[in-house]
């Protein structure tokens, strides 16, 4: 008899109880969701090159020749949300179409020669400088770099900017 009792002992020490089976899974389910978790905030907060978005708003977009445009003249572009500005000296500027104020889009009045908002009626001279407040500061501007005779606006990062000076104008070389 007591030989029975130490085999069904022993039987119950190397079987699994469901307690024992149910723990585990619960630890195994626990690590793939952590896994999957960890997984997802890294795809998140990586930082993204910039060939990864390469036209539209957020990468880089080809505005096209250097010949294409004329002096003194401003060209919307929407994919971008930016103004293309070759100024009368040749030199351009690519200038956010976003009011400094409170985020309006604003849009190039040809007949004024000007940058009009039309939720506050802040005005900028075709620099992006603010002529009319309530804007506190002149309008962002887009890194740009012309190769080949080619403009290309970086539509990734913005640069704010107090006020217009003559070191933001890119000139073809």
């Amino acid at each position: 008899m007591i030989r029975d009792h130490d085999k069904v002992k022993e039987i119950k020490e190397q079987s699994f109880s469901r307690r024992d089976f149910l723990r585990k899974l619960w630890i195994g389910l626990g690590i793939v969701a952590l896994a999957e978790f960890l997984g997802v905030g890294y795809i998140f907060l990586r930082p993204r090159k910039p060939e990864e978005h390469n036209e539209g708003f957020g990468g880089i977009i080809t505005a096209g020749s250097i010949k294409k445009f004329a002096d003194n003249s401003v060209t919307a572009f929407r994919e971008g949300q930016f103004y293309l500005v070759c100024l009368q000296d040749g030199g351009f500027l690519a200038v956010s179409r976003r009011c400094t104020h409170l985020g309006c889009t604003v849009p190039w009045v040809e007949e004024e020669k000007k940058f009009q908002c039309p939720c506050h009626s802040s005005s900028f001279d075709i620099t992006g400088d603010v002529k009319n407040p309530p804007a506190p500061r002149a309008l962002d501007i887009y890194p740009l770099k012309i190769e080949n005779s080619i403009i290309k606006v970086d539509t990734s990062k913005a640069i704010r900017r107090k006020r217009f000076d003559t070191t933001q104008v890119i000139y073809p070389s």
